[in-house]
Protein backbone atom coordinates (compact mmCIF):
# COMPACT_ATOMS: atom_id res chain seq x y z
CA UNK A 1 0.00 0.00 0.00
CA UNK A 2 1.48 3.09 -1.12
CA UNK A 3 1.49 6.31 1.62
CA UNK A 4 -0.73 8.47 -0.30
CA UNK A 5 -3.51 5.03 -0.29
CA UNK A 6 -2.83 5.38 3.36
CA UNK A 7 -4.73 8.66 3.63
CA UNK A 8 -8.06 6.76 2.71
CA UNK A 9 -8.27 4.78 5.71
CA UNK A 10 -10.34 7.08 7.94
CA UNK A 11 -12.78 8.13 5.03
CA UNK A 12 -15.00 5.45 3.54
CA UNK A 13 -17.03 7.28 1.19
CA UNK A 14 -15.62 10.04 -0.52
CA UNK A 15 -17.53 12.72 -2.98
CA UNK A 16 -15.33 14.34 -5.39
CA UNK A 17 -16.90 17.10 -7.69
CA UNK A 18 -14.68 17.92 -10.65
CA UNK A 19 -13.32 14.74 -10.67
CA UNK A 20 -12.55 14.73 -14.77
CA UNK A 21 -9.96 17.61 -13.88
CA UNK A 22 -6.38 16.88 -13.76
CA UNK A 23 -6.00 16.94 -9.62
CA UNK A 24 -9.32 15.45 -8.98
CA UNK A 25 -8.07 12.68 -11.25
CA UNK A 26 -5.25 12.59 -9.14
CA UNK A 27 -6.91 12.19 -5.60
CA UNK A 28 -9.30 9.58 -6.87
CA UNK A 29 -6.19 8.15 -7.54
CA UNK A 30 -5.10 8.23 -4.37
CA UNK A 31 -7.82 7.52 -2.56
CA UNK A 32 -8.88 4.25 -4.32
CA UNK A 33 -8.40 1.32 -2.03
CA UNK A 34 -10.56 -1.78 -1.01
CA UNK A 35 -13.56 -0.39 1.27
CA UNK A 36 -13.70 2.76 -0.03
CA UNK A 37 -16.15 4.28 -2.36
CA UNK A 38 -15.50 7.17 -4.47
CA UNK A 39 -18.61 8.76 -5.97
CA UNK A 40 -17.21 11.45 -8.93
CA UNK A 41 -18.39 14.06 -10.65
CA UNK A 42 -17.44 15.36 -13.58
CA UNK A 43 -18.14 16.94 -16.76
CA UNK A 44 -16.65 14.33 -19.31
CA UNK A 45 -18.47 10.74 -18.94
CA UNK A 46 -15.43 8.58 -21.01
CA UNK A 47 -13.27 10.00 -19.05
CA UNK A 48 -14.95 9.71 -15.48
CA UNK A 49 -15.26 6.22 -16.98
CA UNK A 50 -12.18 5.48 -17.17
CA UNK A 51 -10.93 6.65 -13.91
CA UNK A 52 -14.24 4.44 -12.56
CA UNK A 53 -12.24 1.62 -13.60
CA UNK A 54 -8.96 2.40 -12.51
CA UNK A 55 -10.03 3.20 -9.27
CA UNK A 56 -11.97 -0.02 -9.09
CA UNK A 57 -9.04 -2.07 -10.77
CA UNK A 58 -6.99 -0.34 -7.19
CA UNK A 59 -9.99 -1.60 -5.16
CA UNK A 60 -12.63 0.89 -4.79
CA UNK A 61 -15.81 1.33 -5.44
CA UNK A 62 -17.10 3.76 -7.46
CA UNK A 63 -19.92 5.70 -8.97
CA UNK A 64 -19.85 8.17 -11.44
CA UNK A 65 -22.24 11.33 -12.29
CA UNK A 66 -22.27 14.03 -14.98
CA UNK A 67 -23.97 17.27 -13.66
CA UNK A 68 -23.70 20.73 -14.97
CA UNK A 69 -22.40 22.89 -11.88
CA UNK A 70 -23.76 26.12 -13.62
CA UNK A 71 -27.39 24.07 -12.43
CA UNK A 72 -26.83 25.51 -8.78
CA UNK A 73 -30.18 23.98 -7.85
CA UNK A 74 -29.72 20.31 -9.53
CA UNK A 75 -26.34 20.82 -7.27
CA UNK A 76 -28.11 21.21 -4.43
CA UNK A 77 -30.70 18.68 -5.14
CA UNK A 78 -27.78 16.09 -5.91
CA UNK A 79 -25.34 16.89 -2.94
CA UNK A 80 -28.91 16.11 -0.43
CA UNK A 81 -29.19 12.58 -2.31
CA UNK A 82 -25.24 11.46 -1.76
CA UNK A 83 -25.48 12.97 1.70
CA UNK A 84 -28.49 10.61 2.32
CA UNK A 85 -25.91 7.91 1.71
CA UNK A 86 -23.34 9.10 4.19
CA UNK A 87 -20.16 11.43 2.92
CA UNK A 88 -17.29 10.84 5.05
CA UNK A 89 -15.52 13.15 3.25
CA UNK A 90 -16.50 15.87 0.39
CA UNK A 91 -13.72 17.36 -1.90
CA UNK A 92 -15.43 20.66 -3.57
CA UNK A 93 -12.92 20.59 -6.58
CA UNK A 94 -14.42 21.41 -9.45
CA UNK A 95 -13.04 24.77 -11.15
CA UNK A 96 -13.65 27.38 -14.44
CA UNK A 97 -11.09 29.99 -15.71
CA UNK A 98 -11.76 32.54 -17.98
CA UNK A 99 -9.52 36.00 -18.82
CA UNK A 100 -9.98 39.20 -19.97
CA UNK A 101 -9.57 39.45 -23.54
CA UNK A 102 -6.00 41.63 -25.11
CA UNK A 103 -8.23 44.04 -26.61
CA UNK A 104 -10.62 45.06 -24.14
CA UNK A 105 -9.80 44.26 -21.15
CA UNK A 106 -13.17 42.40 -19.97
CA UNK A 107 -14.26 39.58 -20.04
CA UNK A 108 -17.90 38.77 -20.74
CA UNK A 109 -21.13 38.52 -18.96
CA UNK A 110 -21.81 35.10 -20.11
CA UNK A 111 -18.53 33.26 -18.87
CA UNK A 112 -18.24 35.06 -16.11
CA UNK A 113 -21.54 34.25 -14.54
CA UNK A 114 -21.24 30.92 -15.45
CA UNK A 115 -17.46 30.66 -13.84
CA UNK A 116 -18.80 31.88 -10.44
CA UNK A 117 -22.02 29.58 -10.37
CA UNK A 118 -19.10 26.59 -10.90
CA UNK A 119 -16.63 28.18 -8.66
CA UNK A 120 -18.43 29.56 -6.07
CA UNK A 121 -21.99 29.30 -5.89
CA UNK A 122 -22.04 25.29 -6.41
CA UNK A 123 -19.41 24.83 -3.84
CA UNK A 124 -21.59 26.46 -1.54
CA UNK A 125 -24.45 24.90 -2.21
CA UNK A 126 -22.88 21.45 -2.16
CA UNK A 127 -21.42 22.13 0.91
CA UNK A 128 -24.99 23.37 2.56
CA UNK A 129 -26.65 20.11 1.15
CA UNK A 130 -23.86 18.11 2.63
CA UNK A 131 -23.41 19.57 6.19
CA UNK A 132 -26.73 18.68 7.82
CA UNK A 133 -25.81 14.94 7.63
CA UNK A 134 -22.33 15.08 8.67
CA UNK A 135 -23.68 17.71 11.78
CA UNK A 136 -26.59 14.84 12.75
CA UNK A 137 -23.44 12.33 13.29
CA UNK A 138 -21.07 15.38 14.29
CA UNK A 139 -18.57 14.32 12.07
CA UNK A 140 -17.20 14.44 8.78
CA UNK A 141 -14.58 16.35 6.55
CA UNK A 142 -15.00 19.01 4.09
CA UNK A 143 -12.20 19.92 1.65
CA UNK A 144 -12.37 23.54 -0.23
CA UNK A 145 -9.93 23.56 -3.87
CA UNK A 146 -9.36 27.24 -4.02
CA UNK A 147 -6.29 28.86 -5.45
CA UNK A 148 -3.44 31.11 -4.54
CA UNK A 149 -4.68 33.68 -6.53
CA UNK A 150 -7.22 34.13 -3.70
CA UNK A 151 -4.35 35.71 -1.96
CA UNK A 152 -4.14 38.63 -4.29
CA UNK A 153 -6.38 38.86 -7.98
CA UNK A 154 -4.54 38.59 -10.83
CA UNK A 155 -4.78 41.06 -13.72
CA UNK A 156 -6.00 38.33 -16.57
CA UNK A 157 -8.30 36.57 -14.28
CA UNK A 158 -10.27 38.42 -12.07
CA UNK A 159 -13.56 36.94 -12.02
CA UNK A 160 -11.45 33.52 -11.37
CA UNK A 161 -9.82 35.25 -8.98
CA UNK A 162 -12.91 36.81 -7.14
CA UNK A 163 -14.33 33.59 -7.02
CA UNK A 164 -11.23 31.57 -5.62
CA UNK A 165 -10.92 34.53 -3.11
CA UNK A 166 -14.94 33.98 -2.06
CA UNK A 167 -14.28 29.93 -1.28
CA UNK A 168 -11.08 30.69 0.50
CA UNK A 169 -12.83 33.02 3.02
CA UNK A 170 -16.03 30.54 3.24
CA UNK A 171 -14.05 27.82 3.95
CA UNK A 172 -12.04 29.54 6.65
CA UNK A 173 -15.00 31.17 8.63
CA UNK A 174 -16.56 27.73 8.02
CA UNK A 175 -14.18 25.55 9.60
CA UNK A 176 -14.09 28.07 12.78
CA UNK A 177 -17.65 28.14 12.79
CA UNK A 178 -17.61 24.15 12.79
CA UNK A 179 -14.66 23.41 14.74
CA UNK A 180 -16.25 22.65 18.19
CA UNK A 181 -19.20 19.82 16.34
CA UNK A 182 -16.72 17.20 15.16
CA UNK A 183 -16.47 18.10 11.62
CA UNK A 184 -13.62 19.22 9.45
CA UNK A 185 -12.95 22.55 7.21
CA UNK A 186 -9.86 22.82 4.89
CA UNK A 187 -8.95 25.09 2.10
CA UNK A 188 -6.83 24.21 -0.18
CA UNK A 189 -4.59 26.67 -2.40
CA UNK A 190 -2.60 25.01 -5.01
CA UNK A 191 -0.14 26.97 -7.36
CA UNK A 192 0.21 26.06 -10.84
CA UNK A 193 -1.06 22.50 -11.17
CA UNK A 194 -0.55 20.94 -14.77
CA UNK A 195 -4.14 20.59 -16.66
CA UNK A 196 -5.91 21.73 -19.48
CA UNK A 197 -7.22 24.75 -17.53
CA UNK A 198 -3.62 25.79 -16.62
CA UNK A 199 -2.36 25.65 -20.20
CA UNK A 200 -5.31 27.79 -21.61
CA UNK A 201 -4.43 30.55 -19.28
CA UNK A 202 -2.44 33.44 -20.46
CA UNK A 203 1.09 34.27 -18.77
CA UNK A 204 4.25 32.13 -17.03
CA UNK A 205 3.36 29.86 -14.76
CA UNK A 206 6.24 29.11 -12.16
CA UNK A 207 7.10 26.03 -10.18
CA UNK A 208 4.44 24.09 -12.51
CA UNK A 209 3.32 20.69 -10.39
CA UNK A 210 2.21 17.56 -11.29
CA UNK A 211 -1.27 16.41 -10.67
CA UNK A 212 -0.32 13.63 -8.79
CA UNK A 213 2.19 15.68 -6.79
CA UNK A 214 -0.34 17.95 -5.88
CA UNK A 215 -2.63 15.18 -4.81
CA UNK A 216 0.06 13.89 -2.11
CA UNK A 217 0.46 17.01 -0.84
CA UNK A 218 -3.32 17.24 -0.64
CA UNK A 219 -4.21 13.89 1.09
CA UNK A 220 -1.43 14.49 3.99
CA UNK A 221 -2.97 18.25 4.58
CA UNK A 222 -6.11 16.92 4.75
CA UNK A 223 -5.27 13.69 6.49
CA UNK A 224 -3.01 16.20 9.42
CA UNK A 225 -6.47 18.37 9.32
CA UNK A 226 -4.30 21.46 8.24
CA UNK A 227 -6.81 24.41 8.18
CA UNK A 228 -4.87 25.75 4.71
CA UNK A 229 -3.39 23.43 2.65
CA UNK A 230 -1.34 25.55 0.07
CA UNK A 231 2.01 24.81 -2.24
CA UNK A 232 4.18 24.77 -3.76
CA UNK A 233 6.08 26.91 -1.19
CA UNK A 234 8.41 29.90 -2.51
CA UNK A 235 5.34 30.75 -4.70
CA UNK A 236 2.71 30.50 -1.63
CA UNK A 237 4.76 32.96 0.20
CA UNK A 238 4.80 35.66 -2.71
CA UNK A 239 1.42 35.25 -3.25
CA UNK A 240 0.63 35.50 0.62
CA UNK A 241 3.31 37.99 0.77
CA UNK A 242 1.58 40.82 -2.02
CA UNK A 243 -1.46 40.78 -0.04
CA UNK A 244 0.58 42.68 2.45
CA UNK A 245 2.17 45.42 0.46
CA UNK A 246 0.35 48.08 -0.31
CA UNK A 247 -1.71 48.05 -3.39
CA UNK A 248 0.78 50.06 -5.59
CA UNK A 249 3.80 47.79 -5.09
CA UNK A 250 1.72 44.91 -5.30
CA UNK A 251 0.38 46.02 -8.57
CA UNK A 252 3.76 47.26 -10.08
CA UNK A 253 5.28 43.41 -8.62
CA UNK A 254 2.04 41.93 -10.97
CA UNK A 255 2.68 44.05 -14.06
Amino acid sequence: MSPSTNHAVSSHRIVINGASGAIGQALAKSYARAGVTLILQGRQRALLQTLASDCQAAGAHTEIIELDLSDVPAVRQWGASVANQGVDLLIVNAGKNIHVDDTTLRETEPDSDQLLAINLLSAIALVQSVLPAMQAKSQGQIALVSSLAAWRGLPTTPSYSASKAGLKAYGESLRTALADTGIKVNVVLPGYVKSAMCDDMPGPKPFLWTPERAARVIARGLAANHGRITFPFWLSLGTHALASLPDGMASWFLR
